[in-house]
């Protein structure tokens, strides 16, 4: 695996860096070649963050940790990589149980990020859209993570917006340019 280390308001020391490929490692059994996993380590008020994110093909895999005072790096990177095992397990068992991959376009990620002050934008991403029908964006919804998913419509051509109900069940919305 091919490790990338960031750092915003942090010094990741040595020492660090070697527990953390230690353990980044032991994921490795899950790839049949070698992917990269970016962590990012960042410090704000005595908090300390660790976000890791692997990257495959077109599918995003992320697990961020947010400690409490006095929680280290060390102690985060051990709650972490569990996070990060469960998605790949679960995305391994769906790439198992279809027949086709869920997308084929990379997905590109730029992110900006600036200090917060009051409401403003904080963070960008772009991302090119990969055609897909519904069952493939629930699929992909429920591996980020995230409460909304954007995609390209196959049967329709619009971009979609799939979203997860209070209730349990997924709404869609279609937007007309």
């Amino acid at each position: 695996m091919l490790i990338d280390y960031q750092t915003k308001n942090y010094k990741a020391k040595d020492q660090l860096k070697e527990v953390i490929d230690k353990k980044i490692q032991r994921l490795d059994k899950y790839f049949d070649d070698d992917v990269t996993v970016k962590v990012m380590m960042r410090k704000s008020n005595d908090i300390e963050t660790m976000e890791l994110t692997i990257f495959l093909g077109s599918t995003v895999l992320r697990s961020e940790v947010t400690g409490e005072v006095g929680q280290t790096m060390y102690d985060l990177i051990d709650i972490a990589i569990p996070k990060l095992e469960k998605q790949i397990k679960k995305h391994h068992t769906i790439l198992e149980s279809k027949s086709k991959k869920f997308r084929r376009n990379e997905l590109a990620e730029n992110v900006k990020k600036e200090e917060k002050k009051t409401s403003e934008i904080v963070r960008t991403k772009s991302f090119e859209l990969t055609a897909m029908d519904e069952i493939e964006a629930m699929a992909e919804l429920e591996l980020v993570g995230h409460s909304f998913y954007v995609f390209l419509n196959k049967s329709t051509k619009k971009v979609n917006v799939i979203y997860k109900r209070k209730d349990g069940n997924y709404g869609i919305i279609e937007a007309n340019a």
